[in-house]
């Protein structure tokens, strides 16, 4: 792997900061309002609007996640920016056309083809991944992760204040806009190292026969899915686990929404911090005991008896979980040769898509039929789980490499 760094690194985290928060509220802004629009497009069933949006709102993410390591490969083969291109104009376009559907297998397709044109902000954790200095690489990460958990925190606000200042279309068109400007930044300003003369050619075949740890490599895949499933299998239960704790209806949904926010706030501001304590006493570490602190944390929240109560506890496990996701890709791409490091980072979107879809599925399943604790205390133990199974694979490579040097 090439010890080298892109001398434009700081500028290039700058722009795919932007573009990452740009598309991720393009991708998320719609949530409030779905069902409305799904609605004004013809649909009058009350059962077939909740059908609808949601159908239309996991299209985006399942076809995002199946063509992730597509992506992934072919910015392996021919330039990171080039996705990142790719992606910034055709989610600029989809976006925008989706303000002018006219029936909902319009909104359906554009959906679609709106996952399969993304991907930004994987490419963009790729390309800082790749040209950031190495002792930088997880603080790097964190900013740019806190970057994408702000898009999916702000989009749905977006999306709940702007479509009755200028309408639902005119929301798809701005947002439409704000991607398109972040296509042109990344088009002009990013600035990617050389890539030798036949590179793709020249390619490497068999990516995974030339990772020394792949066993590394697998956890860090199963840990973002992990994470990823941890975070969405509360949500189901939340709305319904704060109508306990508050004795005013008119305020379940206010506290259920702080809730949900806060575990994400909590998480834009501890990234970068944990990043940067990670790249001082390493990835493994911090991966380890920010699952351990959550599945700590994940205990109390299933005996609370207020809704601050619960609102507090999630921010703190926020806290403790805003630095997984740039230590897991800072770990993969210390182990992945530069010619397959997209690829990986692709199957880990694609890992951590699956964690999405699960999540939610297997947290309602629970809930229904065992209580709410149980999905808390559920989780705690699968977290706990993926603590210990870190701490022994890629713990136990941490140690033996500092061992190595230290003979060196």
């Amino acid at each position: 792997m090439s010890s080298d760094h892109n001398p434009h690194w700081h500028r290039n985290l700058l722009v795919c900061l932007f573009g990452s928060f740009s598309t991720l509220v393009g991708m998320t802004l719609m949530l409030p309002f779905l069902p409305l629009y799904v609605e004004e497009l013809g649909v009058k069933d009350h059962a077939a609007i909740v059908q609808w949006s949601g159908i239309a709102y996991g299209a985006t993410f399942l076809t995002a996640g199946i063509v992730a390591p597509l992506w992934g490969h072919l910015g392996d083969r021919y330039g990171r920016k080039p996705m990142l291109i790719r992606a910034s104009l055709g989610m600029a376009i989809c976006i925008s056309l989706i303000g002018f559907s006219t029936n909902v297998w319009q909104l359906l397709a554009l959906r679609l083809l709106t996952g399969i044109a993304g991907g930004y902000s994987s490419g963009a954790t790729i390309l800082v991944a790749v040209q950031t200095p190495r002792n930088r690489s997880a603080w790097a990460l964190g900013v740019l992760s806190s970057g994408i958990m702000a898009g999916n925190l702000i989009g749905p606000l977006i999306g709940g204040s702007l479509p009755p200042l200028i309408g639902i279309r005119a929301t798809f068109w701005l947002s439409g806009a704000l991607i398109f400007i972040a296509f042109l930044a990344t088009t002009f300003l990013v600035k990617e190292g050389p890539r030798p003369a036949g590179a793709a050619k020249n390619r490497p075949k068999g990516g995974w026969s030339h990772i020394p740890r792949r066993d590394v490599v697998l956890t860090m895949l199963f840990t973002g899915m992990l994470l990823m499933f941890a975070n969405m299998s509360i949500e189901p239960i939340i709305t319904v686990y704060v109508n306990t704790l508050v004795d005013d209806p008119a305020r379940v949904t206010f506290v259920a929404g702080l809730a949900m926010s806060a575990a994400a706030l909590g998480s834009i501001l501890s990234a970068s911090r944990l990043g940067r304590l990670a790249d001082r006493i390493g990835h493994a570490y911090v991966i380890v005991l920010a699952l351990g602190v959550a599945a700590v944390l994940l205990i109390p929240q299933a005996f609370v008896t207020a809704g601050w109560q619960l609102v507090g506890l999630r921010f703190l496990m926020g806290l403790a979980l805003g630095g997984l996701l740039p230590c897991i890709a800072a770990v993969v791409r210390h182990n992945v040769p530069d010619h397959f490091v997209g690829s990986i980072m692709g199957y880990s979107v694609s890992s951590q898509y699956v964690g999405q879809v699960t999540g939610p599925l297997l947290g309602g399943y629970v809930g229904g039929h065992y209580g709410m604790p149980a999905v808390f205390l559920g989780t705690s133990v699968l977290l706990l789980a993926g603590a210990l199974g870190t701490w022994r694979v890629a713990g136990a490579a941490g140690r033996k490499a500092a061992a190595t040097a230290d003979v060196k």
